[in-house]
């Protein structure tokens, strides 16, 4: 990888006996509390770059790269595990630091992964910020708050929905400004608009260091009778979310819940209600042809669902906040960034800031 680190940030190679990762520090004080980021899928660590140096200066800063990302070491992903093999990747790389316990941002995919190590590693996490999570209930595939299943397979989820164009791009690190180039993708998608935002050359940068295939991204994929065709397969990084492999709705019930504070972007176009990513969605839009109807293929509900799951961990004895940025897209720390930098620094204060 050859992006430049930002000064203040070193990278190390941390081998354990699942992986050799590469991680991202923002040294802090002996003694001060460490905060672990977690990327999100066709990302690396470069990204939180910034939010790492806005810490206070007595926080110890790490950004792990999942396998297949930045320059953690290439794996095959058994997605039949949800995002299990990347939070167990976490998990090892962490105790091989000695860092028993933290606090942990994840940004979309990394949202999952963090939820799934807050549902399978107890006292690991002790609170956590989630920037446009992934549902609790997968990416497609589901209907109504409860996150019902639409078919038992997932029709319309996992690899099989990935862009052959932008993958082929990926591949052949493709830094043009093309509409399905990564850059594109970027300026369309993560952002609401990058007019005014630095670091564009890293954050494709980033994006590139994706490792394309059926192991990684988008995974394999599997016919089905139900529209559109295809469903979800056992491996890859876009089948990890499918709702018939990622459940995570059980934090609900976790003896012990460390605060929440929820960030996203009012205009995010990723994970919405009407994601320009789900294919149920693109089917209303007529974007995808055949589109069975409202009854069949409903777009799923994301934020409801999170706020849902949300809302039932605060009844059970658990608390949340969630803060909505307006203009703002699926980057709220880059789009926003001195807005969540500091609600990020008062929930590692423990104030309550914002409204509950």
């Amino acid at each position: 990888m050859t992006a430049t680190l930002f000064d203040g940030i070193t990278r190390r190679s941390v081998t354990t006996p699942r992986l050799t990762a590469s991680v991202l520090e923002r040294r802090g004080q002996d003694g001060g509390p460490t905060v672990v980021f977690i990327h999100g899928n066709v990302s690396s660590s470069l990204f939180w770059q910034p939010s790492m140096l806005a810490l206070p200066e007595a926080v110890r800063a790490l950004a792990i790269d999942l396998r297949g990302f930045g320059d953690s070491e290439t794996l095959d992903v058994d997605a039949t595990r949800g995002l299990g093999d990347f939070a167990d990747d976490i998990a090892s790389v962490l105790a091989e630091l000695g860092v028993p316990n933290a606090y942990f941002v994840g940004w979309s995919m990394g949202g999952g992964v963090v939820l799934q190590l807050l549902l399978e590693r107890e006292g690991l996490v002790d609170g956590l910020t989630l920037i446009a999570p992934v549902s609790p209930f997968g990416f497609g595939g589901t209907a109504g708050s409860d996150g019902r299943m639409l078919s038992a397979d997932g029709a319309g989820t996992g690899g099989g929905g990935g862009n052959p164009d932008f993958i082929a791009r990926l591949a052949g690190h493709d830094t043009s400004d093309e509409a399905a180039s990564p850059r594109g993708v970027y300026r369309s998608a993560y952002v609401k608009s990058h007019e005014g935002l630095d670091f564009e050359d890293v954050w494709v940068e980033s994006m590139l260091t994706t490792s394309t295939g059926v192991g990684n991204y988008p995974g394999d994929s599997v016919a089905s009778d139900s529209w559109p065709g295809f469903a979800a397969g056992g491996r890859g990084v876009l089948n990890t979310m499918a709702p018939t492999n990622f459940k995570v709705a059980g934090i609900v019930d976790l003896p012990v819940k460390p605060p929440i504070l929820w960030v996203r972007g009012a205009d995010d176009v990723i994970v919405s209600d009407t994601s320009l990513f789900d294919i149920n969605y693109l089917g209303q839009l007529g974007v995808i042809p055949g589109w069975p109807g409202e009854d069949v293929a409903p777009a799923q509900p994301m934020i409801a669902q999170t706020r849902a799951v949300l809302d039932a961990y605060r009844a059970a004895g658990g608390s949340y906040v969630e803060l909505v940025l307006p203009d703002c897209g699926h980057s709220p720390h880059l789009e926003h960034a001195a807005e969540f930098d500091e609600a990020l620094a008062a929930a590692l204060a423990g104030e309550a800031t914002l409204t509950e």
